[in-house]
């Protein structure tokens, strides 16, 4: 793919969208980042449900840490991984508290120094909550490179360091969530929507669909 197809679909993908966000429902970057753990494999409804009844009770490190691991796996019990994501959520606040005063670092080392939080989860953390230009490469992101041909890769890294390279600057704050949706919604995996699609006369994927 181009250069100028490429910042075409960009260009489409703003003017549809100009300020695209995450679906998980927050207001400070340590719900954020208790809400993008828990979303691992789990849907961002099944966290927002969780969160809601999570938040009211403690949407703060020490709160967390009050709450305790059992009422915090009470707490978010609905939620598959439940036990696990507790026991790194607990420890992430005790790390919070003692390295960064209970504040969320914005940088990528002292993100990925936090249990359970790899390079997906802190892009997440660095793009929404503090602004940068990362993206995340999920399974939808990385669906839509390769179908598309944007920005094809063997692996999740070879994908995000070539959407890296190649999104358009003026593109590359939003693209994350641009990709994401786009991929959520439209570009789904068994059936893509290319009939509707935005993109498709741009899109070099060879066995599209108009149903």
């Amino acid at each position: 793919m181009n250069a100028a197809k490429r910042t075409e679909i960009f260009r489409r993908l703003a003017a549809a969208n100009p300020e695209p966000t995450t679906e998980l429902h927050y207001t400070t970057p340590f719900e954020l980042l208790v809400a993008v753990l828990l979303s691992a494999q789990a849907t961002d409804k099944g966290v927002n449900k969780a969160t809601a009844r999570l938040f009211p009770l403690a949407n703060t490190p020490q709160a967390i840490l009050d709450l305790g691991e059992a009422g915090l796996r009470e707490q978010i019990r609905t939620i598959g991984l439940y036990q696990s994501k507790a026991r790194h959520l607990i420890a992430t606040c005790h790390l919070l508290l003692e390295r960064h005063g209970g504040e969320v670092p914005a940088t990528r080392a002292e993100l990925e120094a936090l249990p359970g939080v790899g390079r997906k989860t802190a892009n997440v953390i660095l793009n929404t909550a503090f602004g940068q230009p990362t993206i995340a490469v999920d399974t939808h992101i990385f669906r839509v490179a390769n179908r598309t041909r944007i920005a094809p890769g063997k692996d999740v890294r070879e994908v995000e360091e070539r959407l890296i390279r190649r999104v358009p600057r003026a593109f590359l704050q939003h693209a994350h969530h641009w990709l994401i949706l786009h991929g959520r919604y439209t570009c789904i995996a068994r059936k893509p929507r290319c009939g509707a699609c935005l993109i498709e006369d741009l899109c070099e994927y060879r066995d599209k669909r108009e149903d």
